[in-house]
């Protein structure tokens, strides 16, 4: 397994951004909860899937499979 950032630039600045504004947490969510601070539990959940290839909810990070 492999977890690397998405090859677009300015989709990594822009949700780097949106972060550093919220915290950490998904600039894509509203609410700040715990499951959604970065790496999200939803992210954390799919890598840990053997079968799960793509990217976390927000496209900063992509999963490839072995």
């Amino acid at each position: 397994m492999a977890i690397r950032l998405n090859d677009n630039p300015e989709i990594v600045k822009m949700i780097r951004e949106g972060l550093k504004e919220k915290d950490g947490y998904c600039p894509c969510r509203r609410e700040k909860k715990p499951e959604y601070k970065c790496i999200c539990e939803e992210f954390r959940a799919q890598m840990a899937d053997p079968d799960f290839e793509g990217y976390c909810h927000c496209q900063l990070y992509y999963k490839e499979k072995d």
